[in-house]
């Protein structure tokens, strides 16, 4: 079949662009998609081993069957799970549950008006939430159940020894409708970019060829070619072909004004390759901000929480090839609340600096010091035994604490409390924060001011 260069022209392009914007547009597509699954997901386990600390096991093993509605524990654990879901607008329900051999039952429910009753047994399958009675999880996807569809997350309850495990529902309308959004708007996108793809291949064509046409008629104009006058075989292309192939004399006169053309432009070349350098240098120290900045807290200068996180992974590397041992101490100002409260944020951020100055200069050499966010700090101490960490946080807890630390627009005396822990080979990084975190909480409730040491894992 002999197409004209016309229709030759507008398939070749309206092919290239269908297949480059659609390529284009599924990635974007599916990437839009997975970050909004994976940012929900990482916001749902996040909630629960948050609210995972506020729950108390103590009285839960007491709350067995819808009988134990009347009990006052069973109220007041209902109470403060519908306290939790006022306090976020995304969060549907809070609810409690038990594992007893292969049944999961719940304990507490939040719902106001269909609540699940005590004991009442879940028989839907849900791989996350028996990954969260070991570590905090949530559903890779909505799942839907007598009291809706929801994604959810859930987490192990402090002290519960893996018997108890908090989950949070979030309803399915907010992200089904924006991944709807997502598919209307991919769809539009697919179904426009075909649209411009037709136009455009349709003009360009259109206007090519009428360009070669134009020339075509030049070159008979000036004389070049007789016989190409009288060509009708192939298309546009052939015949034109026949003309310039007639003009080649002429172009052979126009070699020397091509060759200084050329040296001109060598020029002009090397001129914009000098400047493109001299840009290149530029972003290259942008980026190079760019990336401290990326890892250093803005207020206290010290490393963030994720390149703190970065170190914490090597770190682990290290101890898989050589062994040895490694310690973290996370510290956490003692009633610093009270401190904006009472003497304003400036002052607080003041607290931060000076801390941040005294942890750096205290410190050894070897040793990262981080700040974990909000008035918390982590301190990486490589190549130390539990003992040692333990010795290296008392002599801050003492530096604190003493008369030499003092801040001008402060007049109290600063304490912090400490929890140390040791790399245990046989856990992951989760468990050894999680741990360490443990311990913190235990010098809190010990009156602050203290350094207490996690119990090893199987104490």
């Amino acid at each position: 079949m002999n197409l004209s260069t016309g229709k030759k022209l507008f398939l070749s392009h309206f092919l290239a662009i269908v297949m480059v914007s659609g390529s284009i547009g599924s990635y974007f597509y599916q990437n839009a998609i997975n970050s909004l699954l994976e940012s929900v997901q990482a916001r749902l386990k996040y909630s629960a081993a948050l609210l995972s600390s506020l729950v108390d096991v103590s009285d839960l093993d007491q709350i067995t069957s819808p009988a134990d509605k009347t009990h006052e524990s069973y109220k007041k654990g209902v109470a403060h799970l519908r306290e939790l879901v006022a306090t976020n607008p995304d969060i549907a329900f809070i609810y409690v549950m038990r594992r007893n051999g292969p049944e999961i039952r719940f304990v507490l429910d939040s719902d106001p008006d269909t609540p699940a009753d005590p004991g009442e047994v879940y028989t839907v399958i849900v791989p996350a939430l028996l990954e969260g009675f070991s570590k905090p999880s949530s559903n890779r996807e909505l799942f839907t159940d007598k009291w809706g569809t929801f994604m959810s997350g859930f987490a192990p309850l402090s002290g519960g020894g893996g018997h108890y495990i908090i989950g949070i529902d979030m309803r399915a309308d907010e992200v089904s409708n924006k991944l709807h959004e997502l598919k209307v708007t991919g769809a539009l996108s697919f179904a426009f970019s075909i649209l411009l793809a037709f136009l455009f291949s349709h003009f360009l064509s259109r206007s090519l060829v009428r360009r070669i046409n134009a020339l075509h008629r030049r070159c008979l104009e000036v004389g070049t070619s007789t016989g190409a006058a009288l060509r009708r075989e192939g298309d546009e292309l052939d015949q034109l072909a026949v003309t310039f192939g007639d003009m080649l004399t002429r172009l052979q006169q126009s070699q020397a004004d091509l060759e200084r053309r050329v040296e001109q432009r060598t020029t002009e070349l090397s001129l914009a390759n000098q400047q493109l350098n001299a840009e290149m240098g530029k972003c290259e120290q942008i980026a190079l901000l760019l990336e401290e900045t990326a890892r250093t807290d803005f207020l206290t200068k010290l490393i963030n929480r994720r390149a703190m996180h970065r170190f914490l992974q090597n770190e682990i590397a290290r101890f898989g090839r050589t062994g040895g041992a490694f310690s973290l101490v996370l510290v956490d100002i003692d009633y610093f609340k009270n401190i904006n409260d009472q003497f304003g944020h400036d002052i607080g951020d003041e607290v931060l600096i000076t801390l941040s100055r005294v942890f750096e200069s205290a410190v050894r050499e070897q040793d990262i010091v981080s700040r974990w966010g909000g008035e918390e700090f982590l301190i990486l101490l490589p190549a130390t035994a539990q003992a040692d960490a333990f010795e290296q946080a008392e002599r801050l807890r003492q530096l604190l604490d003493s008369d030499a630390l003092q801040i001008e627009r402060y007049p109290h005396r600063i304490t912090a409390s400490f929890g140390v822990c040791e790399f245990n080979p046989e856990e992951n990084l989760e468990f050894l924060l999680k741990q360490a975190d443990i311990a913190l909480y235990q010098a809190k409730a010990m009156g602050r001011n203290q350094v207490c040491i996690a119990a090893q894992s199987g104490e």
